[in-house]
């Protein structure tokens, strides 16, 4: 009987588009769905060249694998991957590797590995990031956990991965979930920058009266400059889809209301549950609920005065302060996610290599960009950074746009158009920057009605006092 070098359990987009890329990289591979649909797809859409197989039983799938069995799964999080484990594992042989490229939240993983160690399987956490085109052509991605699995997929994983100067946009991300967390805050820092650019759009069009043709005039040329990114491409693109059912472009027919899959909302419990400030990436998953409250946002619209907006005396110079702000607060929400890795890495003792991060993140993942390449040179220099703003050469770039950002979020605010991300990234900023914050008075305040107790600015010790009301 053939056996196969890997298998690929769960055949929709994303499952099937990555077989064919390793199929198409030399390696044999079996896919399995219960769906015969699926199987029927994967057959059809499949080259002479590729060695491949879809099965539509699980017993005959663990049966045409070679030993030890890889195998990938690429079902949705939460109960189904514990549902095909659960049915999975009683089929596999010790040294069997199970690798988890969904988007499964890392405690889930962290007690799978526990699980199927336990039975002497091994168990991987792997971030993949791309969309069905980039599982296809190459995306980056984020494995961890067992190193002893990790080199085994290696030659495999670095021959689908995307390739930036010759890299492959793969490497091992750290110990136990690593894989998984480094990708729930990639998926973070893709909120927060799609909520900016967004920002940015409304601007533009409220504040400058720009067409759809000229909004993608603005991004193409963002695009060609040092803003070059995944994100702004396809905005550029998006500016240009005529509607198929109605007159006009698609983008003005599109309701909003934002979806969302949770690893935004992940990200922002993390960082509160470890105590690292990401405002940005918070606001940008407040901003998608908020989203979804339409019918409330038409009566608020209706029952408050109609906002006046004046337009910039200089729509040149206002567009350019617009993409100057973007790559600012795009900036900073970088720093906010890779200061969370930090920390992370610190605190679940991932042993995270941050500079290998940004490094694969350069090519094939959603938030790719020129930016990228900036951290991976600061990193490069020092790999304990605890935050990219520290880094001499990246404070050189942030005081050269801060003014505009300003500029920005003061005229959003001054004529009512909502920048809940501009301003929050300039927040962070600020604060981070204030060598004196205000927060002597809060700690004063909770000692005046907790007995919270204060540190002192002159000398050592924890102090209570017992404060005395102003009316006395």
């Amino acid at each position: 009987m053939e056996r196969y070098n890997y298998g690929m359990i769960g055949l929709g987009v994303m499952g099937r588009n990555l077989l064919y890329n390793i199929a198409e990289n030399g390696f044999s591979i079996a896919g399995f769905d219960l769906d015969t649909e699926k199987v029927r797809e994967l057959h059809e859409g499949a080259t002479s060249e590729m060695q491949l197989k879809g099965i539509g039983s699980l017993e005959d799938f663990v049966a045409a694998l070679e030993t030890p069995r890889k195998i990938i799964l690429m079902v949705p999080a939460g109960k189904p991957v514990d549902a095909v484990l659960e049915n999975m594992t009683p089929l596999l042989s010790e040294g069997d590797i199970v690798v988890d490229a969904g988007n499964s939240y890392f405690r889930d993983t962290e007690r799978r590995i526990a699980d199927l160690a336990a039975r002497n399987l091994h168990f991987m956490g792997m971030g993949v990031s791309g969309g069905e085109k980039g599982a296809r052509k190459g995306p980056s991605i984020m494995p961890g956990g067992d190193r002893e699995a990790f080199n085994l997929l290696k030659p495999m994983l670095e021959s689908i991965a995307a390739k930036v100067d010759g890299e492959a946009c793969t490497a091992y991300m750290g110990k136990s979930s690593a894989g998984n967390y480094v990708k729930m805050v990639h998926n973070g820092i893709e909120y927060a920058i799609m909520q900016l650019i967004s920002e940015a759009y409304d601007l533009l069009k409220k504040g400058a009266g720009l067409t759809n043709n000229e909004l993608y005039e603005v991004f193409r040329d963002l695009n060609n400059g040092e803003m070059n990114s995944f994100l702004i491409e396809i905005t550029r693109d998006i500016f240009h889809q005529k509607d198929s059912l109605a007159d006009g472009y698609l983008v003005d027919h599109i309701l909003d209301k934002a979806g969302a899959k949770g690893t935004g909302k992940w990200t922002s419990e993390q960082a509160m549950e470890i105590g690292v400030s990401i405002p940005t990436i918070d606001i940008a998953v407040t901003s998608r609920i908020l989203s979804a409250y339409k019918d409330e946002r038409i009566m608020a619209s209706r029952l408050y005065t109609e906002k006046e907006i004046t337009a910039p005396e200089d729509k040149t110079l206002f567009i350019k302060e617009v993409g100057d702000a973007l790559y600012l607060a795009t900036l900073i929400s970088y720093a906010q996610g890779l200061a969370l890795l930090v920390k992370a890495s610190e605190e679940y003792r991932f042993d995270i290599p941050v500079k290998d991060v940004v490094k694969i993140w350069r090519g094939g993942c959603i938030i790719r960009s020129l930016l990228l390449e900036k951290f991976y040179s600061a990193y490069t220099k020092n790999d304990r950074l605890g935050n990219i703003l520290l880094d001499g050469e990246i404070s050189g770039i942030v005081k050269s746009k801060i003014k505009a950002l300003r500029n920005t979020a003061a005229y959003a605010v001054s004529n009512g158009i909502s920048s809940l991300g501009l301003q929050t990234a300039l927040g962070y900023f600020d604060a981070y920057t204030t060598e004196s914050l205000p927060v002597n008075l809060i700690q004063a305040q909770r000692d005046y009605f907790g007995a919270h107790t204060y540190q002192r600015t002159d000398r050592e010790g924890i102090f209570h006092t017992s404060w005395e009301s102003a009316n006395n």
